[in-house]
């Protein structure tokens, strides 16, 4: 009998891929679609308009077309027949959301609304609610609110309601024609299986992580959402409809529209969607607790399992099997790591870091003085503040590219440090570290200067698909033990992306430098709460 087969859907913040891996981990197929109109950041489609500052949307119509060009040519590539495929697996960035009315259709997608900016999907990465975060934060924290016990004490920038406070006190039209807001990942799955806004479903992990929803208490209260904004409150009470499923979970089957659109079979089950970086954690077989995943992409996601629940300040997300059942899950990250090179890169008119690498590797550390915090798109963790900025310090003119790039390096190691030590310190023991995602593989040099920085070994997964393939798991999960041979996500997860320990790709620390950075370090929590809390350090 030959070995099932599940599809996995990657969607990024520039493109989607389609992965096709079997129950043996053996990848059959894979292909990338970039979306026609990217990041939506600087005007909106067919107009002239330019965007607010700190504005990231994206286009609905993209997602789909991108996913049916992908799927059809990573079937190609396999040279499988689509009845081969068992199961189909999404992830998504997040919170990545959107208004629709009630049949799903997109508000932008609606002459009356395709010229509003906030009509259309906001990014994960959309920073527009700075004043709406504040005042959630800050009416949650006077009413003593129990859910910021699972987020580190503060509600994120990036978040679902925060996005939604913005639309209806900047788009008010909008707001009252929304009749379902929805993450990205849980519309697009919606698409996949049809179904009236009643049933479609709503992944536990993206409610979890970024719409302060708990198994136990649900979203926060009527309550807290009145002493907000009673728009607010009416919002979260009639047009969050659908069911709550965990990823793996079975949210349908796949309609006979959408199957013709992606050459796919009509019935094929469809697992919940996940969030992306959080999908890396099946796609590298980290099965275990005490196992840091680290997504190293345009931002880093870095998640964790545990058997114990820990309040750690500035955690993005604690949720009991939020990322694989019967354990806690941390999530933490940094909000700009390959776009802050791309900036970088940008700012130097470089086509690439390939002619300043070798003479940027051969500096000391600390870049002959030449400090940096990379903050530039705000902090994550542990700070939660999308409006701090960045900053480059100890800047002479002996300096040049190579110190730079090194600097920023050496910031984003630091960073991870602060972060390390926050979820030690918090009882939250860290026995592994595993690198993924796209920048481990094209600049190894960054992994290098973590392993210096943090002192400690870290692990480069053998795949840069870590989530397709952990939305493939997935997929496979959702088609049930008859159709795949599993009987659970960590079964299914070891046998498809585990790798030998004789095959392990390990970065070890070099002594001479961490000892160095033990130091240097220090100097980057000095700058970093100089820049937090100017007045404080002053």
């Amino acid at each position: 009998m030959p070995s099932p087969i599940s599809l996995g859907l990657d969607f990024g913040t520039e493109s989607v891929r389609a992965i096709l891996v079997d129950a043996t981990g053996k990848q059959r197929g894979l292909a990338k679609s970039d979306y026609a109109h990217g990041q939506i950041t600087e005007r909106l489609p067919g107009t002239t308009q330019s965007l607010p500052p700190r504005y990231a949307l994206q286009s609905p119509g993209d997602w789909l077309d991108s996913a049916a060009i992908a799927t059809r040519a990573a079937i190609a590539e396999a040279r499988i027949s689509r009845d081969d495929i068992v199961g189909i697996g999404v992830d998504f960035t997040s919170c990545t959301m959107l208004p629709t009315i009630r049949n799903g259709t997109p508000l932008c997608e609606l002459d009356s609304f395709k010229h509003v900016p906030l009509a259309w999907p906001k990014l994960w990465k959309h920073h527009g609610a700075i004043e709406q975060t504040e005042r959630l934060n800050k009416i949650a924290k006077q009413r003593n609110e129990s859910f910021l016990r699972r987020y580190g004490g503060t509600i994120g920038l990036e978040w679902f309601f925060p996005k939604m406070l913005e639309t209806i006190e900047c788009a008010p039209p909008v707001a009252a024609a929304a009749e379902v807001w929805l993450e990205a990942g849980d519309w697009f799955v919606w698409q996949l299986v049809g179904g009236p806004a009643e049933t479609l479903t709503r992944s536990t992990c993206q409610a979890g992580y970024k719409a302060m929803w708990s198994v136990t208490d649900g979203y926060p209260s009527s309550d807290f959402f009145n002493a907000v904004h009673p728009e607010l409150a009416r919002s979260a009470a009639e047009c969050l409809p659908g069911i709550m499923r965990s990823p793996g979970e079975r949210a349908g089957e796949l309609s006979g529209t959408m199957a013709d659109r992606l050459g796919l079979r009509a019935g094929t089950p469809v697992s919940a969607a996940i969030i992306d970086a959080h999908s890396a954690v099946p796609g590298v077989g980290a099965a275990v607790p005490g196992t840091l995943v680290m997504v190293l992409g345009t931002s880093s996601c870095h998640m964790l399992n545990s058997t114990v629940f820990s309040e750690v300040p500035g955690v993005a997300g604690i949720v009991d099997g939020g990322i694989l059942p019967g354990m806690f899950g941390y999530e933490t990250g940094q909000a700009a790591v390959g776009d802050a090179f791309a900036w970088l890169r940008r700012l130097l008119g470089l086509d690439s870091f390939d002619s300043i690498a070798v003479s940027a590797k051969q500096l000391p550390p600390g870049a002959l003085g030449v400090q940096c915090l990379d903050w530039m798109n705000g902090c994550r963790t542990p700070l939660m503040d999308g409006a701090l900025r960045g900053a480059f310090a100890g800047l002479g003119l002996e300096h040049g590219p190579q110190h730079l790039y090194l600097a920023l390096m050496e910031a984003s190691a630091f960073g991870l440090r602060w972060i390390v030590e926050l979820l030690r310190d918090g009882g939250v023991a860290i026995d592994r570290l595993i690198a993924t995602g796209g920048l481990p593989h094209h600049n190894r040099a960054i992994v290098e200067v973590y392993a210096d920085v943090l002192g400690l070994d870290i692990e480069i997964h053998p795949s840069t698909q870590g989530p397709a393939i952990g939305a493939a798991v997935l997929g496979m999960i959702a088609a049930g033990p008859a159709a795949s041979g599993f009987q659970s996500v960590i079964d299914a997860a070891t046998a498809m992306a585990s790798v030998s320990e004789s095959k392990q790709d390990i970065v070890r620390p070099r002594p001479d430098r961490t000892e160095l950075y033990n130091s240097l370090y220090k100097n980057y929590r000095r700058l970093a709460e100089h820049t937090a809390n100017p007045s404080a350090s002053s």
